[in-house]
């Protein structure tokens, strides 16, 4: 499926800003190292929905590497970068996204994302498992499960277990004790 993205002439100024922070992330680099030569998700989709900026576009590449048919969509419309967004397409990704889009825009990449039926998701703040629990049930038909990084999402995570509802097992990334050393002291 075609990318919807704001404007690929952004492109090299994305992947600039990709190619940087390359350089500080030594423990994605290792690992993408390692998912390269083993084809870890090989046959695998993988959907991310994450403040997409350089940061996070590094770890989807990474998930590519590693064989991945990777989908990108931002969580929140301010954090969107437009520039990192091309960049990705450029180097082979999809993504539905661009800086200040609407609630309805936004809902539509979301659910753009949802097509590609992931085997994975990554999510950052909910809105992705929360459609997969509601309108979205029949993008699940190969979910193996995915990760929640901020508290909200993980709230609402909880939220869904204790009503018996949650369908699939996700991983409560602010929960971990990594990221507390990292974002959350």
């Amino acid at each position: 499926m075609q990318s919807l993205i704001k404007d690929i002439n952004l492109a090299a100024e994305g992947r600039k800003k990709i190619d940087w922070v390359s350089n500080f992330m030594p423990t994605l680099n290792t690992l993408g190292d390692r998912f390269e030569a083993e084809q870890t998700f090989k046959g695998q989709t993988i959907v991310v929905s994450v403040h997409l900026e350089a940061k996070t576009a590094y770890l989807a590449t990474v998930l590519k590497r590693g064989g991945a048919d990777v989908i990108v969509t931002g969580s929140n419309p301010l954090s969107t970068q437009d520039d990192v967004a091309a960049g990705l397409v450029d180097m082979g990704l999809t993504v539905y996204a661009w800086y200040d889009c609407t609630e309805e825009e936004y809902f539509h990449f979301l659910n753009k994302a949802l097509d590609h039926k992931p085997h994975i998701i990554i999510d950052d703040g909910g809105d992705l498992v929360n459609l997969l629990h509601t309108t979205r049930q029949d993008a699940k038909e190969r979910l193996l499960g995915g990760s929640e990084e901020t508290t909200t999402g993980v709230h609402r995570l909880y939220a869904l277990e204790n009503a018996k509802q949650l369908t699939f097992p996700m991983i409560a990334v602010n929960d971990s004790y990594c990221k507390y050393l990292f974002d959350n002291r």
